[in-house]
C-alpha cells in the first residue's frame, strides 16, 4: 500500500505560501472560474510563481478586471482571459479548439452549488452538467495539449461528496425527487472518480489528475445558500463543532499543493483536504474520502457514461 502523502502545510496555509520559492516560468495554466472566489487566489499564486495563466470565465469583463489587477500585483503580464461556459458544450468545444500549444496545468475549479432544479437545453441537471460534464469535456478536449508535455489536472471537489455517490440509474433527477444537496454531492463525487479513472487510463501519457476539498469558504459559490444553511448541513453530517471557515487565500492552498508540490509528482486519483491526502471517511465525521468516491468500478462506469453522453473520447 502506498504511503499517505502529508505536506508541511495545513488549514491556515495560503496559496502564496505554497508557491513560495517555486518557479513556474515557461509553464502554462488554465483555471476555470478564475475570475471569482478561490479561483482568483489560484490565479494569483500561479502568476506570482511565473506561470502564464489563462482565466476561463463566463463573464469576460470580470475576468479582464481580475487579470488586470493580478498583473499589477504580481508583475506578471501573462494573465490571459478566454470565454468558457461549462454548462454549454459548444462553449467548451470552442475553448478547446482555440487552445494552441502545450498545457502544463489545468485547474478545474469552477462550479455551481445547490441551485433550484435547473436543466440545460439537453435536459441535463445543471450541477452535474457544469461540475462534471463540463470539466470532463474540457479536459478531454485539451488532451493533446496536456499530453504534449505531461501535465497535472486538479479537480476542485468538496466534502459535499459525502452526501451522495453518483446515482447512475437517475443522474438527472428524471424519476426521483430533486434534492439540491444530494445533486451537488454526486457531482463532487464525480470530480473525484474522474481522477481515479484518469489515473488508470493516462499513466503512460504523463498526465496526472487529483481532487481536493478546499474547505468552507464564503464566496459567490454560496449565492443560493446562507452560512446558517451550511452550518446545518455540517451538523446533519455529524459535525459536533461549529464550522471553521477559511479565507479565499487559505481555500486555494490545497489546489496549489496538487498543482506544484513534488510530493504528488506522478500520482493520480488522490483526494486532499487541508493540504494533506485525506483519510478514509468515518461515520459521524464531516471529512475524509467516501469509499464510493474511490471505487474503480464506479470510476470506469462514470467515464463510460460521460463519453457516451457527450460523444467525446480521448
Amino acid at each position: 500500500m502506498t504511503e499517505r502523502i502529508t505536506t508541511p502545510f495545513g488549514f491556515e496555509t495560503t496559496a502564496l505560501e505554497v508557491v513560495e520559492g517555486v518557479d513556474l516560468s515557461g509553464r502554462r495554466a488554465v483555471v476555470t472560474g478564475g475570475a471569482s472566489g478561490i479561483g482568483v487566489e489560484t490565479v494569483r499564486a500561479l502568476a506570482a510563481a511565473g506561470a502564464e495563466v489563462t482565466i476561463a470565465a463566463r463573464n469576460l469583463e470580470a475576468g479582464r478586471e481580475v487579470a488586470s489587477a493580478l498583473s499589477a500585483s504580481t508583475g506578471n503580464e501573462k494573465i490571459l482571459v478566454a470565454p468558457l461556459e461549462l454548462a454549454s458544450q459548444e462553449s467548451v468545444k470552442a475553448f478547446a479548439r482555440a487552445w494552441d500549444g502545450p498545457l502544463h496545468l489545468l485547474v478545474n475549479n469552477a462550479g455551481v452549488m445547490a441551485p433550484p432544479l435547473t436543466r440545460t437545453p439537453e435536459g441535463w441537471e445543471l450541477q452535474f452538467a457544469t461540475n462534471h460534464f463540463g470539466h470532463f469535456a474540457l479536459t478531454l478536449g485539451l488532451f493533446d495539449a496536456l499530453r504534449a508535455e505531461g501535465a497535472r489536472v486538479v479537480n476542485v471537489s468538496s466534502a459535499g461528496h459525502l452526501s451522495s455517490p453518483v446515482v447512475f440509474d437517475d443522474i438527472h433527477y428524471e424519476r426521483r425527487e430533486y434534492d439540491r444537496w444530494q445533486s451537488y454531492g454526486q457531482s463532487k463525487t464525480a470530480n473525484i472518480l474522474f481522477g481515479v479513472e484518469a489515473g488508470a487510463r493516462w499513466a503512460s501519457e504523463g498526465i496526472t489528475m487529483n481532487a481536493l476539498m478546499p474547505g468552507g469558504i464564503l464566496t459567490a459559490l454560496q449565492r443560493h445558500i446562507t452560512p446558517e444553511e451550511l452550518e446545518e448541513r455540517r451538523r446533519l453530517r455529524g459535525g459536533d463543532r461549529p464550522m471553521r471557515f477559511k479565507t479565499p487565500e487559505q481555500g486555494a492552498a490545497t489546489t496549489l499543493v496538487l498543482a506544484v508540490s513534488p510530493l504528488v509528482e506522478g500520482r493520480s486519483g488522490l483526494y486532499f483536504e487541508d493540504c494533506d491526502e485525506a483519510l478514509p471517511h468515518e461515520e459521524g465525521m464531516t471529512s475524509g474520502l467516501a469509499a464510493y468516491a474511490a471505487d474503480p468500478e464506479a470510476a470506469a462506469q462514470l467515464w463510460k457514461v460521460s463519453e457516451e453522453t457527450l460523444k467525446v473520447q480521448a
